[in-house]
């Protein structure tokens, strides 16, 4: 159910998903409203091909502050929220953005009365070991007991994310725990932007999204080389090996652990969601061998 024509808050505006939430909006006819720290880097085009907004935006707010300059102004004239803020590789503390800047967002949407808040989270965070997976899980837990329409979609994995092995096949070589069994469903930006577009309007719920594939980690593996056109090269990493990864990381920084933790808690649990879209990964890797 799209709820066109009316106006769309985006937190996380210029990150991957965030981008790409905002180019169906202003397809779909609604008036964008994005919160930025940088109007300039949210002009120029994003990573891993993710549109550039200077096109896009109606309406703009400049927060590069976070948390501080967002007064109730902000939520004015808005009809549904919808958030993609979250921290992977920033510099960044997860319970800073991902949780209590979220939950900003979603005081200052209750205060206004706005129609529904959507939250774009991650599959599994409930039972995930790093501090971004418990930040979003504490998140969703409160935005599932807000009086506002509270809508949250948790994909498999992005495309984005599958670009590190890519990369690797590309130098030769690709690294996974264990026999490389477990199972995603990832999903391009633009499919997983239509899905939360199509939810404006709609009723409360949950929703585990993933693109029109399942593939069990060795096949995108397999997907990446074929791509780069080398032969497949698969190193199985024992258990103990990604416990002392964490175990350096956690020496290097908080952040390094955290991030570490929730990569290895991706690469050892299946997460399928509902098939959704038309991007294929091979056709993503295939995009970026040209």
């Amino acid at each position: 159910m799209v709820d066109a024509g009316k106006r769309v808050l985006v937190a996380g505006a210029t990150g991957y998903v965030g981008r790409h939430v905002i180019a169906r909006l202003h397809d779909e006819g609604f008036i964008v409203r994005a919160v930025v720290r940088d109007k300039a880097r949210a002009c120029a085009p994003g990573a891993y091909d993710a549109p550039a907004l200077a096109a896009l935006v109606d309406e703009w707010v400049i927060a590069p502050e976070g948390e501080v300059d967002l007064g109730p102004d902000v939520m004015s004239g808005v009809d549904h929220v919808i958030s993609a803020l979250g921290v992977t590789r920033q510099k960044a503390d997860p319970w800073t953005i991902d949780f209590l800047l979220n939950l900003r967002f979603l005081e200052l949407a209750e205060q206004a009365e706005v129609d529904s808040f959507l939250y774009v989270g991650v599959m599994n965070a409930a039972s995930g070991t790093s501090a971004v997976s418990r930040a979003k899980h504490a998140f969703m837990e409160a935005l599932s007991r807000s009086r506002v329409v509270p809508q949250i979609v948790d994909p498999s994995g992005y495309f984005s994310d599958l670009t590190e092995i890519y990369d690797l096949a590309r130098r030769g070589m690709a690294f996974g725990l264990g026999d490389g069994s477990v199972r995603l469903s990832p999903i391009h930006g633009a499919d997983l932007a239509d899905f939360c577009v199509s939810r404006l309007g709609g009723s409360a719920g949950s929703w585990n999204v993933g693109g029109p594939e399942t593939l069990t980690y060795r096949e995108i593996v397999r997907i990446a080389f074929e791509a780069a056109g080398k032969k497949p090269r698969y190193t199985r990493v024992p258990g103990p090996f990604a416990s002392a990864a964490v175990w350096t990381a956690d020496r290097i920084s908080p952040r390094a652990g955290s991030l570490t933790r929730f990569f290895l808690d991706g690469m050892q649990t299946d997460s399928v969601g509902d098939p959704h879209g038309t991007h294929t990964l091979a056709d993503y890797y295939a995009a970026l061998a040209r």
